[in-house]
């Protein structure tokens, strides 16, 4: 997107400059930039935690915001790369509650939270 500078000029001299300004917004999914506004989202819990977690431990979420294009596929390729599974009862949404698997390994699903049957999880 091309500006024009605004100034016009200073002390009378005239500065007709015009300049590129630099999108660095990048979609966390595909890596290519955003043009326009961004699609926000954030991984939060219903219940916060009792006890902040200790600087010394790492937390298991990062809870954003991450920003995507538009496309609920941008969002799910990303989910998909860092292991997540999704609640196939849930749609793509600013807010996405995290929801712990039961398992040897820690897992997580991510869903809307804005339906009352049991979760239904697949791979993002």
């Amino acid at each position: 997107m091309t500006s024009r500078f605004r100034g016009g000029e200073i002390y009378g001299i005239p500065i007709p400059t015009v300049f590129d300004e630099n999108n660095s917004i990048r979609c966390a999914g595909c890596g290519e930039p955003i043009v326009g506004t961004p699609f926000r989202i954030t991984i939060l819990d219903i219940v916060s935690p009792e006890a902040p977690p200790s600087w010394a431990v790492g937390a298991e979420l990062n809870p954003g915001p991450h920003q995507f294009h538009s496309e609920p596929g941008h969002f799910r390729a990303w989910a998909r790369k860092r292991g997540f599974l999704f609640c196939r009862l849930s749609d793509v949404r600013e807010i996405m509650r995290p929801v712990p698997i039961p398992g040897d390994a820690p897992r997580w699903g991510l869903c809307d939270g804005l339906h009352r049957q049991s979760h239904e999880f697949v791979p993002a």
